[in-house]
């Protein structure tokens, strides 16, 4: 009788585990989908090939050859780390994208029909995402390093700038699900990338606040976008765009903070949006 009982406690503690074990397998199932539906659309591969590439270029010598930076410093090392802020954040437009194709063309459907965890989807779209952005940042990366930008900072403090700018991609992913799956048409998805541009030019990545008028270089200094680029400056040993006071001060600290509260905020919100689908 002891025997049979501890059996069952034993079998009801190890139950939670065993619904995150298959929920995490069924999130990486949803993963080798999305990455397999990504490989097989020549497109978004030559997307994702030329668009970075076309971007250093357009900043690094067409704008840049009139661009300033405080101190009279190189723009190309200047501006290369806001344009890794900025590819993160133009992630949303690409996730809310998606997910609102898949949900209109029933794909959702099909997946809630089947036995699988319900964050699984969700979970399993975000892997992808940061596995397709770690692509696009390797990418830039290198077309960075084309046109003269280098990293100055120890191996260390280089992989952890890495890691700020994927940091901030998760968060840009959660939103970015939740909203395709609350979008109604693709039409959304286009005004999400209308106002991508101002929140991103709009910051110190590709100018420095003190060069603005002082209202708007308060607007750019407040943005979180431009925390995040402060810090990725500052571990890559970037110069320029530092502002000066208590953000600055503590830019690697925010970086880290703001990225984990939209998670933490819009995580269980795509989970509870892609339960209520068809409701």
């Amino acid at each position: 009788m002891t025997t049979a009982t501890t059996a069952a406690s034993r079998r009801v503690a190890y139950r939670p585990l065993e619904r995150l074990r298959w929920a995490a397998r069924d999130g990486l199932l949803v993963a080798g989908r999305d990455v397999a539906h990504w490989v097989r659309e020549p497109q978004l591969i030559l997307w994702t090939l030329i668009f970075p590439i076309i971007f250093v270029v357009l900043f690094a010598y067409v704008l840049g050859s009139a661009m300033q930076v405080p101190g009279g410093l190189s723009y190309q090392e200047f501006v290369l780390p806001g344009m890794f802020v900025q590819t993160m954040a133009f992630g949303l437009g690409e996730t809310l994208a998606a997910v609102q194709a898949d949900n209109t063309k029933g794909v959702m459907d099909r997946f809630r029909s089947m036995p699988i965890a319900p964050s699984a989807v969700v979970v399993g779209r975000s892997l992808a995402g940061l596995l397709y952005s770690l692509v696009s940042l390797a990418i830039l990366i290198g077309a960075g390093l084309l046109v003269g930008w280098r990293w100055h900072g120890t191996v260390w403090e280089t992989l952890g700038g890495i890691g700020l700018l994927l940091l901030a991609r998760m968060a840009f992913l959660w939103l970015g699900i939740y909203l395709g799956l609350r979008a109604k048409s693709p039409e959304m998805a286009n005004g999400i990338y209308g106002l991508l541009y101002p929140v991103t030019m709009i910051s110190n990545a590709f100018a420095a606040p003190e060069l603005m008028p002082t209202w708007l270089g308060v607007i750019a200094t407040l943005n979180p976008l431009s925390w995040t680029t402060t810090a990725v400056r500052d571990l890559f040993g970037n110069p320029g765009g530092h502002p000066a006071g208590w953000i600055g001060e503590h830019s690697i600290g925010l970086a880290i903070l703001w990225p984990l509260v939209v998670t933490v905020l819009t995580l269980p919100l795509a989970v509870k949006a892609y339960r209520g689908l068809g409701r």
